[in-house]
Parts: structure tokens; C-alpha cells; sequence
């Protein structure tokens, strides 16, 4: 599996639950976080996909994605730890940690399998 496979759903799912966590709360912070992180990884997903539509791997892609699930791993594992609530910082910290052991994975076998060209 590609990296962008995941990528851009797991960006537009972090955008969504930022808004629908100011449309509940009113909370800046989730607005600010879940579509800020979200928008980087769909910016990193995109670029991932046109590196492999010419036939590349993008590890600037790879790197951002690595980052922010690893961070969001962090913050949100930390929430999580504090409050015990499931809902956002568990689904959150879970989602995040699943991505960056994928995205290491894909480090560590050296991104994105470029098929070989067709005669």
C-alpha cells in the first residue's frame, strides 16, 4: 500500500473532527490543530501521489507525514493519559500511532514500490 493511500484520508478525517470540535465546544485548539495537521498531510499526501505518478518516491512527503502522526501520537497519547477520554484523544492518539508505525515502515523499506514499466 501506498503511503498517500492512507495519507489523504487520515488528513481529511483529523480536518473534520477539528471542525466538528469548534462546532461543538467552540474550541479554537482543535480547529487550529485538526485542520492545520490535517491540511499538512493532505499538502504531503498530494505530494506523494504526483512523485509516484512520475514514477519517484517523495521523502519530504514521507517525512512530514512521519512527523505529524508521531507528534500527534505524542500530544494526544499525553491528553488521553490525563483525561482518560476516549473521544478525542484516544481515537486520536490510536489513529496516529497505527500511521506512524506505517510510516516507519515505509522508511524502513525505502518508501512507495515503483512498479516496473510496461513494454
Amino acid at each position: 500500500m501506498h503511503d498517500f493511500c492512507l495519507t489523504i484520508p487520515y488528513g481529511l478525517i483529523l480536518i473534520v473532527g477539528g471542525v466538528i470540535g469548534y462546532l461543538k465546544r467552540g474550541s479554537m485548539a482543535s480547529l487550529g490543530g485538526g485542520v492545520g495537521t490535517g491540511l499538512l498531510l493532505l499538502l504531503a499526501g498530494y505530494l506523494s501521489l504526483k512523485a509516484f505518478g512520475k514514477r519517484k518516491n517523495s521523502y519530504l512527503a514521507l517525512a512530514i507525514e512521519t512527523v505529524c502522526a508521531a507528534v500527534l501520537t505524542f500530544v494526544m497519547g499525553q491528553r488521553y493519559m490525563q483525561t482518560s477520554k476516549i473521544m478525542p484523544a484516544g481515537i486520536v492518539g490510536g489513529i496516529s500511532a497505527l500511521m506512524t508505525g506505517f510510516y516507519l515502515f515505509k522508511i524502513a523499506t525505502s518508501g512507495n514500490h515503483i512498479p516496473a514499466k510496461a513494454e
